[in-house]
C-alpha cells in the first residue's frame, strides 16, 4: 500500500474514545482482549491502525510484510489479521493464499483496488472480507467485529488453574492463596495469564515480552523473578514457575 493513495485516517472529524486510560496513559485492555495482527509495509499506516485498534480494546501486533508476519505467527496466536494487498515482494493475496494452506485465522484485506475482479481474487485466496481505501477507522472496527462474531468460537480456556496453595482465575486475572488475594503487577498478571493458558508448555521469552512498549527478554526475566518471590517457597529452586532451558518458561499446575 502506498502512503500517498492509501490513507486510512478518518474522513470525518469524529475521533474514537479510549475505553479508559491506564496509569501510564495508554488505554487499558481486557485481559482476554482479541489479538489482531496488522500487516502493512507503510509504517505510518501501521502506527495509525495500531493506535486506533488499541483504543477500541484490541491487543495489536504489527508486521511490515509477509516475512515478518510469518515470524509473528510462529510466536503468537492471532484472532484476526488486517492485511494490505499492495506490498513489495510477496503481496497480500499471495500471502493469504499461502496462509490458508494451514491456517483458518480470519483475514480482513485492505485494498485501494475495489473493482469486482480484484475482490473476487482476494476472496478466492481465502480472505474473509475486504475494505477499500480510503476508509473510516470506525468502519474498519465494525468490519473486524463482524468477522470475529462470524468466526468459530475461540477454544475455551479453563476457568482457573491450581498449583500448590494457589488458584489463578484466568477470566479475572486474580491470583489467590488459600482464599487470600495475592497482589500482582500488570506485567506479572499478563505473564501468568499466558503461562496459565498453556499449563506445562514452554512459552518463549520473546512471546512473553510481546512487541509493546518496554517489552524485551531481559525485563521478562526480572518480572519472572519477582513473580517467583510471590509464589515459590524457594525462588532459587522453583516448583511451579520453571525455566525451560533454551525455550523460556513454563507453569507447572496440579493435575
Amino acid at each position: 500500500m502506498s502512503g500517498a493513495d492509501a490513507d486510512p485516517r478518518p474522513q470525518s472529524s469524529s475521533a474514537p474514545q479510549a475505553a479508559g486510560p491506564s496509569p501510564t496513559g495508554a488505554p487499558e485492555l481486557a485481559i482476554d482482549a482479541y489479538h489482531v495482527l496488522v500487516v502493512d509495509d507503510d509504517r505510518r499506516i501501521r502506527d495509525l491502525l495500531s493506535r486506533y485498534l488499541r483504543q477500541q480494546g484490541y491487543r495489536v501486533s504489527t508486521a511490515s510484510g509477509a516475512r515478518e508476519a510469518r515470524g509473528r505467527l510462529s510466536i503468537f496466536i492471532f484472532d484476526l489479521i488486517v492485511l494490505d494487498v499492495m506490498m513489495p515482494g510477496e503481496n497480500g493475496i499471495d500471502f493469504a493464499r499461502a496462509l490458508r494452506k494451514d491456517s483458518d485465522v480470519p483475514i480482513l484485506m485492505l485494498t485501494a483496488r475495489a473493482d469486482a475482479a480484484d475482490r473476487v481474487l482476494g476472496l478466492e485466496a481465502g480472505v474473509d472480507d475486504y475494505l477499500a481505501k480510503p476508509f473510516e477507522p470506525k468502519e474498519l472496527a465494525l468490519r473486524i467485529a463482524s468477522i470475529l462474531r462470524r468466526a468459530a468460537p475461540r477454544e475455551e480456556a479453563p476457568g482457573s488453574v491450581r498449583f500448590g496453595p494457589f488458584e489463578f482465575d484466568l477470566a479475572r486475572g486474580e491470583l489467590m492463596r488459600e482464599g487470600e488475594a495475592v497482589r500482582l503487577s500488570e506485567s506479572e498478571r499478563r505473564i501468568l495469564l499466558m503461562l496459565a493458558r498453556a499449563p506445562g508448555e514452554a512459552i518463549s521469552r520473546e512471546a512473553l515480552a510481546g512487541d509493546g512498549p518496554g517489552g524485551n527478554e531481559r525485563t521478562i526475566d526480572v518480572q519472572v523473578n519477582r513473580l517467583r518471590r510471590k509464589i515459590e517457597a524457594d525462588p532459587a529452586d522453583p516448583r511451579f514457575l520453571q525455566t525451560a532451558r533454551g525455550a523460556g518458561y513454563r507453569l507447572v499446575t496440579d493435575r
